[in-house]
Formats: C-alpha cells, structure tokens, sequence
C-alpha cells in the first residue's frame, strides 16, 4: 500500500484527507438520524402521551437492530468496498426514519424504530475506508476523528431537533424535525457514493477468502469465537424479554417464545457458518506466519461494550435523568445531555492519538481505570447535589469513555486487514450489546444503580486487558488473491 510518510495534516481537504472528512460527515449525518431519538425523546413522550417506561423501551428498540447489523454490515463491505455500502446505509436508513417520524400508533412507532436502527451500522463501514486510506502509525489519529467527529452527530442532533421540534409546534413539531434530518441524511448518501474510491489509486482492497463468517486460525480461537457470538443473541434474548407479557406486554406469549426459538436457530446458522469457514484448521493447521489471536479481538470486543455501550445509553437516557431528578425544563436537560457526546469532538481522537503516540495496551489500561472510578463516583449522586457539579462528573466519566473508544479502534484495524470490516463490526455490535444491556437496566433501577453498574463492568474488563490482551506486533502478513504474501507495517 502506497502511502506518504508526511506528518498528519486534519486540517488539508486532499488526498486522504478529503476521504477522512467527507468520510466522518457520512458517519455524522447517520447518528444525526438515529441517535437524534434520544434529544427529542422527551417531545414524543408529551405529544403521543407516552409512559416513561414506553419511552424507555423505544430507546432500547433503538440500538437493537444495530447488533446484527452491524455484523452483516462488516462483512458485507469486505465483500463490496465502503462506497456503496455507506451511501445505501443512508439513503434506506433515512427513508424508514422518514416513515417512523408519521407513524401513527405506539406499535408503528416502536417496529419503525427497531428497523432504522440499522442506521447505526454505518460506523463499521467508515471504519474500513480509513483503514484503506491512512498508515498504521496514524490509524489512531485517523480513526479518532472518523468516529469522534462523526459521533457529534448525536450533539448536533441535541443542539438542533428540540429547536426545530419547539418551533414546529407542539403535537407534530418532532415529526417535522426527525423528516428533516432524514432528508438530509438522504441527500448526503447520493453525494458520497458520487464523492469517494474505496482504496487509494493502485492499491488492492484485500477481500476475505470467504464471507459468512470470521476466519480464526486456530483450535483455540475456533472456540472462542463461537462463545463470544452468544452475548449478541442473548442481548436480543433480553429485550424480547423486556417487550414480553410479563414485563411491557408489547409482545403475545407466542411471539415472545417465537422469537426465542429464532434467536436460538439464528445462534445454531452462525455456528454452523463458522465451522464450514474454519473446520480446515482443525486438519491443517495455519502456518505461524499467517496466524493472529482472536483473544485480541474479543477483549477489543469486550472493551468496546464498555465504551461505546456507555456512550449510547448514556446520551439516550440523560435528558430525561435531568428532567425527572433535578426538575430542568425539556429544552435546558436536552442542552446540558447535548454537552456529552459533544465531548467526542476532541475526546474520541485524543484516545487515538494517545494511543499512537505510547502504545495500544498502556493507553486503554489508564483509560478504563479512569472509566471504572468515575461512574462509580457518579453512582453516588442524589437530587441533593448541585446540577452542575453531576453536569461536570458525567463530562469527566465521558472524556474516558469517549477516549476508550478511540482507543479501541486505533488497534482493530491493526489485527488483520483483510477482516478489519468483520473484526470492526464483531467489536460495534459489542458496543450496541452494552447499549441494550445498559438501558435495559436503565428500564429496572434508579439512576445512581444504573451508574454504579457500569463502573463494576468497566472495573472486570479493566482486569481483563491488565492480564490478556497484547500490545500488537510490527507486521501482520497478508496473502494477496495470486497467493503471493505481502507483510503490512502496523507500528
């Protein structure tokens, strides 16, 4: 792969650079879409007269239908290159988000969002295009700003569809704001696909030899690979249980138990697709030169829950944590829950950069530390406090975690190129299990629970990168499709 050695210039609109930006306002305009729910939740609630427990349960629909999309998602742009894949996210997530801003029935309301959730996909597929175009020694950096800058959609969502749902009126004001940044999203898919190349000119998109499923190269990491699938059907599992008779009662017994039994067929499909991928290694095994640790990527995967599965149930639920403990008007808590993701602006890349710059390992061990004890300090809250002094921890708790993502993502693209699309969604529908798990807890406890509940995961996962998870090596190997090996520099 062609690539200058020049210093890294965010501030240049050429090259790689114009990749990187038109890139990071794709991811943009896609959590302005989808994570946008959470801002305007609370004028939904009031024009459709919704229980809390019904708008909690829409922002749990929310982030479900990203965990198998994001998996699919990151095998299909191995297979199809991340031009095409971004511009359809967009264009077909923002026509459903256009038919859920009329649905008329809670029942429309909540398959509609459900089904726009897939929007949220298109990260994966940002995360291969800079991939292509950036050197691993800026793949930090680079990847930092991608997902730090595109994740203030979620901001830019906060900071304008109150406005423009307040200004529209009160009963279909939201309607109107959710219609207008799908248009939008709409428009920019249809200018990126005609904008962007998959891979700089004269370089070769490595593809995986097969699609179905991840390839391990070893025993062990067969293994591990099958039970690190089983927590993205059990989060589903958990929300089916959430809509089920015995809890919200959106769903009969019938479909409740059908749904089960469609997890569990699905969960048996992925297995046997990962065995026909890889049942050659248990007769053969892969030589050294071309083997990586899949325990790499699971603890990535892990970590990734933590980060990001924080950041989304985080920004989802804190509006309404604003309004409901310390009584703020709706427009004022949706500002102040507009700060967080903000924060991603600089956080998400510094996460990156710091990791370029000292190391993969040592950088997310500091991080989740800070993770860890910060929520924790959260966790003590009660309305007595000063709104602004829990405003600030909730700052500092997002700095970390914003932070981790970056981290996390300034090492996945560095484990195996030609997978860097299924080994980044594997990890983003990681992210999107923490959401579903997280804000089902959310649904069942108090604020301060919800809070300590995530430093006690930050705090496992912490332990599991001090004891298991490798700094990575300075190459990786790669065979090309006429079989010759070409060594990649991941330092």
């Amino acid at each position: 792969m062609s690539h200058d050695s020049t210093r890294f210039n965010p501030l240049s609109f050429t090259g790689r650079y114009r990749i990187l930006h038109l890139t990071w306002f794709a991811f943009f305009m896609s959590f302005v879409v989808w994570l946008g729910l959470g801002p305007i939740m609370p004028f939904i609630q009031e024009a459709l007269d919704l229980s809390n427990q019904q708008a909690k349960v829409l922002l749990i629909l929310n982030v479900a239908m990203t965990i198998p999309a994001r998996i699919i998602v990151g095998m299909l742009v191995d297979k199809f290159g991340p031009k095409i894949m971004y511009a359809a996210i967009l264009i077909l997530g923002g026509s459903i988000s256009i038919a859920f801003a009329w649905a008329e029935t809670y029942e429309e309301l909540a398959m509609l969002r459900f089904l726009s959730g897939f929007i949220g996909a298109g990260f994966v597929v940002g995360i291969r295009m800079i991939s292509e175009w950036f050197p691993a020694k800026q793949t930090g950096i680079a990847q930092g700003i991608y997902g730090g800058w595109g994740n203030f959609g979620s901001a830019g969502a906060a900071m304008t569809l109150p406005f423009i749902a307040a200004s529209m009126g009160d009963v279909d004001g939201w309607r109107y704001a959710v219609t207008f940044a799908s248009i939008a999203a709409i428009a920019y898919g249809i200018i990126y696909f005609f904008s962007v190349s998959d891979t700089p000119k004269g370089s070769t998109y490595f593809k995986p030899k097969k699609t179905g499923a991840m390839e391990v190269t070893s025993k062990g990491d067969l293994y591990l690979y099958i039970l690190m699938n089983i927590p993205l059907f059990l989060a589903l599992g958990v929300l089916t249980w959430k809509l089920s008779p015995e809890n919200m009662g959106m769903l009969t017994i019938e479909t409740t138990y059908a749904i089960y039994l469609a997890l569990v067929a699905t969960y048996a499909v992925q297995v046997w697709k990962i065995w026909h991928v890889n049942a050659h290694i248990l007769k053969k095994p892969v030589p050294v030169l071309h083997r990586y640790k899949f325990k790499q990527v699971a603890i990535l995967d892990w970590a990734y829950l933590v980060t990001f599965g924080t950041e989304l149930a985080v920004v989802s639920m804190l509006a309404m944590f604003y309004v409901s403990w310390f009584e703020l008007p709706k427009i004022t808590a949706a500002l102040l829950a507009g700060i967080y993701p903000f924060i991603n602006l600089v956080a998400r890349p510094g996460g990156g950069w710091i990791s370029d710059k000292f190391g993969r390992r040592k950088t997310l061990i500091v991080i989740f530390a800070g993770i860890a004890a910060s929520f924790l300090v959260l966790s003590l809250v009660d309305r007595e406090w000063s709104i602004w002094l829990v405003v600030g921890i909730t700052i500092v708790a997002g700095i970390f975690s914003k932070a981790g993502s970056g981290a996390v993502f300034a090492m996945v693209p560095l484990i195996q190129r030609r997978m860097t699309g299924q080994i980044a969604g594997m990890a983003g529908a990681y992210g999107n299990v923490g959401a579903v798990v997280f804000l089902t807890v959310n649904s069942m406890v108090d604020y301060d629970a919800f809070f300590m509940i995530i430093g006690i995961v930050a705090a496992i996962v912490l332990a599991l990168i001090i004891f298991f998870l490798e700094e990575p090596e300075g190459t990786m190997t790669e065979v090309l499709e006429d079989g010759t090996v070409q060594m990649i520099d991941v330092k």
